[in-house]
Order: C-alpha cells, then structure tokens, then sequence
C-alpha cells in the first residue's frame, strides 16, 4: 500500500483529495502548512507527495527545495498544486524537479490519474533491469543512471523519461507518446512539461545532452554518440 501526504491549507481541498486517493486503497497523510509538511516528510518518508505552492509558514517552493536537500526526502515524486493558473508558476515548478503539476481547480479523477502513473514509475522491477548504452549504465531497479562510473542524479521522472529512449535508440518518439506513456497525459495540452523536463534533462548530462535529439515538428529520439 502506498502512503501519499497531500499537502494543502484549505482543509475542504485537503479531505477531497485524501478521500479519493484512500477509495483507491492508498494511505494518506495529511499537512496543513509548509512546515509541518516537511517534518512529516522527513519522519514518515511518504511515497509521494501533493503539495500545495500557496502554503503558510513556509510556501510550496520552499518546501520543495528543502526536500530535495535533505537526503531523506530528495527522492520522494512531488506532484506541485497551484491556484496560479500562469505559465510562470508552472514553469518554476517543473524547472525545479517537480515531477508533475495541477492547476486549480482540478478533477479529483484527473489527480488519481496522475498519481497513479506517477508511482508506477517507481515500482521495483525485475532483477535483470540493467541497461547500458555508450557511457550510460541505466540501473531500473534502484532508477540510478551512471555516465562514465558516475551516478548522475535524476528524478523518477528523468530517469524514465531517460530510459525509454534509450531503449528505443534511433527510434523517433512523438510528442504524444512520451506524454502519455511517461506521465499517462491522454493529448499534448501539457507538452510544456515534456519541454521542461528534456532541458533538465539535457543539463543534468551535460557533454552526452547531445544524444537526445530534437526532430522539429515531431518530438526526440536518443543516439548512442559515445
């Protein structure tokens, strides 16, 4: 069973999520500022977490930056909520390793959804899951990704994102299949997400950011130039 804390300072908001996410045999926990939120992440080590950007005490960007600094809760896939409806908003949070965002309001089924396809991707996966390309060593056990020997650090996202391209090298992959398939998205109305997470990507590895290839028009494929 997994454990999701939905982080949310409107107490009508915080229960409709959690009941919907309990209807689907998850356990939930429950934070009503940013401050509290973080102390529970540290101590109870959730699974993933729905925060809030607009929180008291300590607001959602703050929040996250300070999970992803304490090597407790820098793994754990945070889901950002937002009543800001701007690009800007969204924008800030996916460039800082959010791994997926909803506006307010927002369909509870919709959040189920997103959640569901989020943990999947951190789901354990047989033994014999390693995947090597040129300088990448792709571990899909603990979702490590070596360049050279050295561990790059992704999030569960990037290292998805990652390692299905690389398993379908040369092969051009559209815009809409790696939004479905990596964030379970049914069209391209998020495909600044998509966007975001390939420049993240692409800076995280640096010299090898070249064997992800953008086809115009189209979406990307991984090359093996090592």
């Amino acid at each position: 069973m997994y454990t999701v804390l939905i982080a949310e300072d409107e107490s009508d908001i915080r229960e409709l999520i959690s009941f919907n996410l309990e209807r689907e045999s998850m356990d939930t926990l429950l934070a009503k500022d940013g401050a509290e939120a973080f102390e529970i992440a540290k101590e109870k080590g959730p699974d993933l977490i729905i925060l809030d950007l607009m929180l008291p005490k300590m607001d959602g960007f703050t929040v996250f930056k300070e999970l992803r600094l304490d090597s407790r809760t820098k793994d754990i896939p945070v889901i950002m909520l937002t009543a800001k409806a701007q690009l800007d908003d969204v924008i800030t949070g996916l460039e800082m390793g959010a791994d997926d965002y909803l506006t307010k309001p927002f369909s509870p089924k919709e959040l189920v959804l997103r959640v569901k396809a989020l943990l999947r991707r951190i789901r354990t996966t047989p033994a014999n899951s390693i995947i090597n390309s040129g300088k990448f060593r792709l571990d899909k056990n603990s979702l490590h990704c070596f360049v050279s020997g050295e561990q790059i650090d992704l999030t569960p996202t990037e290292f998805k994102l990652l390692i299905l391209m690389v398993e379908r090298e040369g092969t051009v992959q559209n815009r809409e299949d790696l939004l479905r398939e990596v964030w379970g998205y049914r069209d391209t109305a998020n495909s600044r997400t998509l966007d975001t997470h390939i420049k993240r990507l692409r800076e995280k590895l640096g010299d090898l950011s070249r064997c992800i290839e953008t086809v115009r028009g189209v979406g990307y494929q991984y090359r093996n130039i090592a």
